[in-house]
C-alpha cells in the first residue's frame, strides 16, 4: 500500500475546499445573494454536501456522483431520470454539475428536482421520538 496515497488525497481535498471557498466568497460579495442573513451558513452546508459527492475531486458531480447522492437520500433514480436532472440544472449541453451550477440551483427560485430532494433530505430521516411523560388523554382525543 502506498503511504503517499492518503496524503495525496488529503492535499486534493484541501485544494478542492480552497476552490469552493473562493466561489463561496464570490457569492457572499454578490449583491444578488448577499442580502440573505443565512447565506454564509447555507454556502457552508452546500460546500460540504458537494464535496461529499464530487467523487473524482475534479470540481464537478457526474451522473454516478448524483446517483450515489440520491441513493444515500433514499431517492434512487433511473439513468434517464438522472440525465434529466442534470440537464435541468446545467442545460442541454452539460453532463456534470459544477459547484457554481449547484449553488445557483440551491439559491435560485426554480424548483429543480435535485434541489427539492436535497431540501427535504432531513424530512426523510426518522423523526425524533418524544421524551418524558406522555400527555394525559381524554375521550375527546380519541379518533
Amino acid at each position: 500500500m502506498d503511504p503517499q496515497g492518503g496524503k495525496a488525497f488529503g492535499i486534493l481535498k484541501a485544494q478542492q475546499e480552497d476552490r469552493l471557498d473562493a466561489i463561496n466568497k464570490e457569492y457572499l460579495e454578490h449583491p444578488k445573494y448577499n442580502t440573505d442573513p443565512e447565506l454564509e451558513d447555507k454556502l457552508q452546508a452546500f460546500k460540504e454536501k458537494y464535496m461529499e459527492f464530487d467523487l473524482n475531486d475534479q470540481g464537478d458531480i457526474d451522473i454516478m456522483g448524483l446517483k450515489r447522492m440520491l441513493e444515500k437520500m433514499g431517492a434512487a433514480k433511473t439513468h434517464l431520470e438522472l440525465k434529466k436532472m442534470i440537464k435541468e440544472v446545467v442545460g442541454e449541453m452539460g453532463e456534470t454539475i459544477s459547484y457554481c451550477d449547484f449553488v445557483k440551483m440551491m439559491l435560485g427560485k426554480r424548483s429543480a428536482i435535485a434541489k427539492i430532494i436535497m431540501m427535504y433530505e432531513d424530512k426523510a430521516k426518522e423523526p425524533e421520538k418524544p421524551t418524558g411523560i406522555p400527555a394525559k388523554k381524554t375521550f375527546s382525543d380519541l379518533p
